[in-house]
């Protein structure tokens, strides 16, 4: 039987191809060695490069930001769709849109400003990129009309008329154009022409039910007008439609809080100050599920409890708005407005002062209740006493009366009239002409005069 063998030698042969195709292989492999040194080739499990983010991927991220309530990363998200694509009207447009809502959100008029301008040169650059975009004009009227508010004299009747010179260009361009229509009314709305903004909001809501501005302009008009329960209403509808943006809640805190102030009875009060402490709370819950730290909601009930005499829970929650902002005068001021209504002058005063003159680090690391060793110190610069700004003369006049009436002629308190007369006399200078602010300076500067002390 004969051996079968699973191996077997073969008689070599010499194949010229085979010769060829392993020079081949090795001499590529000479040339791969060599690319691979150069890093001109890499290996093959080595991660890929990040790929360059379209502006679109960046607008998307803005949007999700803008509908989770988030205003601050929506923003930033836009901004770097705006330097991927510069040339793009919308995203300028969105942009500056979103820059103003943030606005409500800031704790002083100069930061406001300061958003409101850069959010009108978002709008600008918009309409210039795309001088025939509906859209474009449309956003840049609602902008002009919330940056008219920052303005003085004159100044607010022009920037009026050109946010409804843009908001009528946005309709010649788009006669369907639903945010030209709602913007239109609260243009008209702050021109007081309360007519011809009920005809432009009935327009709007016909067509952009679906519209989160749409219910907003029209709570505002409604508000206005004194129908609170129907603003109410409005002011939900814009809620269900856009569930995370706190500035609506705290609108319809506000109003309520209103209600509560004005209510014929005890029963009707309580009830108006328990549903503005909810919506406001309801702000403080979104915030906490975004992790943003927003003072509005804190200052905004600090405010119902002062008003329900519940001073030591008001100054808790205004402190806790100093906590967040340590930076801003009006906070702080709103603390001192708290302890003056608490009666305490004596916590009334560092924190006014630090509202209206300023104040040093340390000062104001009293005031906050901060931890020195722990926490950057921060140096308050006063507000400006300006005419447009009602709120900020009720700081000044307070302060001045405060220190008067805390005066003594030694002591601590022996400079309180000097400081006293110089801050009442920046109120005199620049309202001598408003009676019932006259008479608060008059009757604080009679205090000093009765010690002697005078001008």
């Amino acid at each position: 039987m004969s051996k079968k063998y699973l191996f077997r030698k073969e008689r070599p042969y010499s194949n010229p191809y085979r010769v060829l195709a392993m020079l081949v292989v090795v001499l590529g492999g000479v040339f791969l060695l060599r690319s691979y040194d150069r890093g001109e080739v890499k290996p093959f499990f080595d991660p890929t490069p990040t790929p360059t983010r379209t502006s679109n991927s960046y607008a998307m991220e803005g949007q999700t930001h803008f509908q989770a309530g988030n205003l601050d990363r929506a923003i930033a998200a836009y901004r770097q769709a705006v330097e991927t694509e510069p040339n793009n009207a919308g995203l300028w447009a969105e942009l500056a849109q979103i820059e103003a809502y943030s606005s409500s959100l800031l704790t002083t008029s100069e930061r406001r400003k300061t958003r409101l301008t850069e959010a009108l040169e978002a709008a600008e650059k918009a309409v210039e990129i795309d001088p025939d975009s509906s859209s474009a004009h449309a956003i840049r009227a609602f902008v002009l009309d919330w940056y008219a508010t920052y303005q003085e004299g004159d100044d607010v009747t022009d920037m009026l008329i050109e946010a409804e010179k843009a908001a009528q260009r946005a309709l010649v361009l788009d006669q369907n154009n639903v945010l030209a229509l709602a913007y239109s009314s609260e243009i008209l709305l702050d021109q007081q022409k309360y007519d011809q903004a009920q005809q432009y909001i009935d327009q709007a809501l016909q067509r952009g039910d679906h519209l989160m501005d749409v219910h907003r302009v029209h709570a505002g008009l409604l508000e206005t007008l004194g129908a609170y329960q129907s603003a109410i209403a409005a002011y939900e509808r814009a809620i269900e439609i856009a569930p995370n943006l706190t500035f609506l809640y705290i609108r319809v805190g506000v109003i309520y809080r209103f209600l509560g102030m004005s209510a014929a009875n005890d029963t009707l009060q309580m009830q108006n100050y328990e549903k503005a402490l909810d919506y406001f709370a309801q702000a403080v819950e979104k915030n906490k599920q975004l992790g943003i730290e927003d003072p509005n909601p804190y200052l905004a009930i600090g405010k119902v409890y002062s008003q329900m005499g519940e001073f030591f829970i008001a100054s808790r929650n205004v402190e806790r708005a100093v906590q967040i902002d340590p930076t801003s005068q009006d906070l702080y001021a709103e603390l001192g407005m708290v302890y003056w209504r608490a009666r305490n002058y004596e916590g009334a005063i560092p924190a006014l002062k630090c509202a209206v003159k300023g104040c040093t680090a340390s000062e104001s690391c009293a005031v906050r209740d901060c931890d020195p060793a722990t926490e950057t110190p921060i140096e308050i610069t006063g507000i400006p006493l300006r005419k447009i700004d009602q709120i900020t003369v009720v700081y000044y006049y307070t302060y001045g009366s405060v220190l008067a009436g805390m005066y003594r002629p030694v002591g601590e308190t022996a400079d309180y009239c000097e400081r006293s007369l110089e801050v009442l006399g920046e109120v005199r200078a620049l309202f001598s002409d408003d009676p019932s602010i006259m008479a608060i300076v008059e009757s604080s500067e009679a205090i000093c005069e009765s010690f002697g002390v005078t001008r």
